[in-house]
C-alpha cells in the first residue's frame, strides 16, 4: 500500500493546507463583493436623490448653474459669465 493512501487522501497534507485557502478566498471574495454591491447600493440612491432636486428646481436656476459650472471650468471669461447671468435674471 502506499503512505500517501493514508491520513489526508492523495493530497497528504496539501489536501488541507489547500482546502484552508479556498475557504479563505472564499469568505475574503464575499465580503469583498458584498462592499461592492453596498457602495453601489449607496451611489445608486444618491443620484436618484440629486436627480429629484434637480427636477424640483425651476428651469432658470438650472441654466444659472450650468452657467457658473462653465465659468469655474474656464469655458466662458468673466464678461461672457456676468453677460448670461444678465441676460438669465431678466
Amino acid at each position: 500500500m502506499m503512505p500517501w493512501r493514508y491520513g489526508f487522501g492523495s493530497f497528504g497534507g496539501f489536501g488541507m493546507l489547500f482546502g484552508g485557502l479556498l475557504m479563505l478566498l472564499f469568505w475574503v471574495g464575499l465580503i469583498v463583493l458584498g462592499y461592492f454591491l453596498v457602495r453601489a447600493l449607496i451611489r445608486a440612491g444618491r443620484a436618484s436623490n440629486s436627480v429629484s432636486e434637480s427636477n424640483a428646481r425651476p428651469a432658470g436656476n438650472r441654466a444659472l448653474d450650468i452657467v457658473r459650472e462653465r465659468y469655474a471650468r474656464g469655458e466662458i471669461t468673466k464678461e461672457q459669465f456676468d453677460q448670461m447671468r444678465q441676460d438669465l435674471n431678466e
